[in-house]
């Protein structure tokens, strides 16, 4: 199956842009008639039929609306502090995309590495990684913020940290509820100072097994664990 992309896909007609366009009549060559499906980046999946064959600004005819189309049944945020080797980053973003995430936050930490980060590329892979992994739902790739200032806001759900201080427990034993919140540290991890206000907050300390492992690693194994929970029961359910 071939996802499109359409930013605006509301009423019974709908465009595609240049670049997708391009891709659909240029490339992969559909004509007028065809049918394709278009995914609106919120978890909607279109079936819709090609009515206009322009490279430049395809009009698509929309045949049907199939909501939550690849959409986990949790909701996961993923803050963590981008690495210092900005390739690193994007290779999680891609992947957290492909298993679930509904929200990325690069972190700015007292430890990082790196203090400046532009989201603009990973909005990109995450486009890709939404398609190629067959999901509608594109995980919103927020500004940098740093942790402090993230903590300032509101938890709703389970929050948890990944950090090396105090007592920990595993991901999964840690969940409670279908909302989560993760908290991935650079690469010195965080400041005592930083993983206590995260604590006074709500967030639950946890661990990612024996092994030290690099941010993007961590954080993907945290996902890891979130998805596989969430999934894994919905498996066992159906058998």
């Amino acid at each position: 199956m071939e996802l499109f992309y359409a930013k605006e896909a509301h009423g019974s007609v709908i465009s595609l842009d240049q670049e997708e366009s391009g891709h659909c009549i240029k490339v992969l060559r559909h004509r007028v008639g065809d049918e394709v499906q278009v995914i609106d980046g919120l978890g909607t999946m279109l079936r819709c039929r090609i009515a206009d064959a322009n490279p430049r600004g395809a009009q698509l005819e929309v045949l049907e609306r199939v909501p939550g189309f690849g959409v986990p049944e949790y909701h996961l945020t993923l803050a963590c502090c981008p690495t210092k080797n900005n390739d690193r980053f994007e290779w999680l973003v891609e992947k957290a995309t492909e298993m679930g995430v509904d929200r990325i936050v690069p972190l700015i930490g007292e430890r990082s590495e790196r203090k400046v980060y532009k989201s603009d590329r990973a909005r990109r892979i995450a486009l890709s990684a939404a398609k190629q992994s067959l999901k509608a739902l594109i995980p919103e790739i927020t500004e940098p913020i740093t942790v402090k200032e993230f903590l300032q806001q509101p938890l709703n759900g389970t929050g948890l940290i990944a950090t090396c201080f105090g007592e920990r427990i595993g991901v999964s034993e840690a969940i409670d509820g279908d909302e989560i919140t993760i908290l991935i540290g650079p690469e010195g991890d965080f400041s005592p100072e930083e993983a206590a206000m995260a604590i006074a907050k709500g967030y639950k300390p946890i661990h990612l097994g024996p092994s030290r492992l690099r941010t993007e690693t961590a954080a993907l194994a945290a996902v890891s664990a979130v998805y596989l929970k969430f999934i894994g029961k919905a498996y066992v359910s159906e058998d």
